[in-house]
């Protein structure tokens, strides 16, 4: 009874596959707060020029640097895992896998794009990076990856979890990163809100703008920005996953799953394990897949797909996306990795395709889903990808209620150890669910600006 599928080091995936260059239609280009197109050259203040050629490549396959692969092999493949002990505790004919992508150094999926991120920006001469964190597991990612090339990094953590996981901040500094609570009063974005909001709890929107601001403050030019999400380049960089995951299925003995399952924030981890997958079903595979993001935080199943910043403060080009309004605040639920109000460009276009099936679910049913695994599969995981267990376990059931076998495919996006405060209050009855009020949408989507065509 084969439990789990690895693969040998030279069967790790040497080539990047790009959505882009398959999706139908197209991308609607990003645009600048005056409307206009914008220029790959007006990205170059932040970001350094081979990821600027990522960015906007149609190229479908693009290699992965030996120096990145180097790195990665030290905890890629990702094993492949059969939750059989799920499955008879659920009673379903689904036969039910995860890719466990918690085994990278930094306990999560995030690795895989901030490696080559920093390996780029050494190659161009880069000496710092600035970026947000939401619960902490890109930051870490980061620092780690700085660490590996020689970088400094500077790393502002929405505050909420900041508070709530201290130790994702020992993580940073560890690797030799600084981590400051945000919003903070280093920048002038910060101290905006903390003017009228003293008392924030921040958010990845206002994280990120504190981010770009002190990057852009470097008039040396030697400092740039990196994001863990939502960039084209950044959804690149995860596809690992899913090649990885296509081959070791076959390993199993299975074709291409029924359904595809994977917690969305910004779209990172649900693109690299989706992706590959995507094509196929583009190709005509007739293949359920499923992004699920938090109720209180509902870019993809309540927001609107329109022209916006992907900041707070408006520093960032305008991005056609799925969006809950860029002034949007979300409630300080303790999946802070999934408290973002926009959708990855390319995540948000396979949705308007209708290659994507959104779902939204409270966080009370995540965490009972996530002890659930836990108790079956062994794994702690993080209140993140608890939104992808408990789909998981809806499908399921429906396919023990339908009396029907279906191969389910999820991503495992990082591990829970450092997340125990949220399972404590969990235990202690205190976590609620946590839902957007109509008029609170309303007010947030009044905020998008009259930039760019309507759509």
């Amino acid at each position: 009874m084969r439990a789990k599928v690895g693969l040998k080091d030279t069967q790790l995936p040497r080539q990047w596959y790009n959505l882009a260059a398959d999706l139908p239609g197209g991308l609607l280009p990003p645009r600048t707060p005056d409307g206009n197109i914008l220029k790959p050259e007006q990205l170059s203040a932040l970001f350094p020029e081979p990821l600027i050629e990522q960015e906007i490549s149609q190229q479908r396959w693009i290699d992965i640097p030996e120096e990145v692969l180097e790195i990665l092999a030290r905890w890629r493949p990702t094993p492949l895992v059969r939750a059989r002990k799920l499955e008879r505790a659920l009673n379903t004919p689904a036969r039910i896998y995860y890719k466990n992508e918690s085994v990278s150094p930094a306990g999560s999926h995030k690795p895989n794009t901030a490696v080559p991120q920093a390996y780029y920006n050494k190659l161009v001469g880069t000496k710092r990076l600035t970026t947000e964190t939401g619960a902490g597991q890109w930051g870490s990612a980061l620092s780690f990856a700085s660490a590996q090339f020689g970088l400094e990094c500077q790393v502002f953590m929405v505050r909420s979890s900041y508070e709530k996981k201290p130790y994702r901040k020992v993580m940073m500094q560890t690797w030799g990163a600084s981590c400051t609570p945000s919003p903070s009063p280093l920048t002038r974005a910060g101290r905006a809100i903390l003017s009228e909001h003293p008392d924030s709890p921040g958010s990845l929107g206002i994280a990120i703008s504190e981010a770009v601001e002190a990057a852009l403050a470097d008039a040396s030019g030697q400092t740039h920005y990196a994001l863990g999400s939502v960039l084209n380049h950044v959804m690149l960089h995860q596809t690992i996953i899913g090649l990885e995951a296509k081959r070791q299925l076959m390993q199993f003995g299975e074709k291409t799953p029924d359904t595809i399952i994977a917690c969305v924030g910004g779209g990172s981890n649900f693109a690299g394990l989706s992706f590959p997958f995507i094509k196929e079903k583009i190709e005509g595979a007739n293949i359920d897949i499923v992004p699920v993001e938090p109720a209180s935080c509902p870019s993809i199943t309540r927001g609107l797909f329109a022209y916006d910043f992907g900041d707070t403060a408006g520093m960032t080009p305008l991005l056609a996306m799925y969006t809950l309004g860029h002034t949007f605040m979300p409630s300080p639920s303790h999946a802070g990795g999934l408290r973002y109000h926009g959708m990855a460009p390319l995540v948000s276009e396979a949705t308007r395709r209708g290659l994507l099936r959104p779902e939204a679910i409270s966080q009370v049913e995540c965490f009972s889903a996530a002890v659930q695994f836990a108790r079956t599969e062994g794994i702690i995981v993080a209140p993140e990808t608890s939104h992808a267990v408990a789909q998981v376990i809806r499908e399921a059931i429906r396919a023990k209620e339908e009396k029907r076998e279906k191969v389910i495919l999820f991503g495992l996006s990082g591990h829970g150890l450092l997340d125990l405060q949220g399972y404590a209050e969990y235990f202690a009855g205190e976590i609620k669910n946590l839902s957007l009020q109509e008029d609170e949408l309303k007010q947030s989507l009044a905020s998008l600006p009259n930039a760019g065509p309507a759509l």
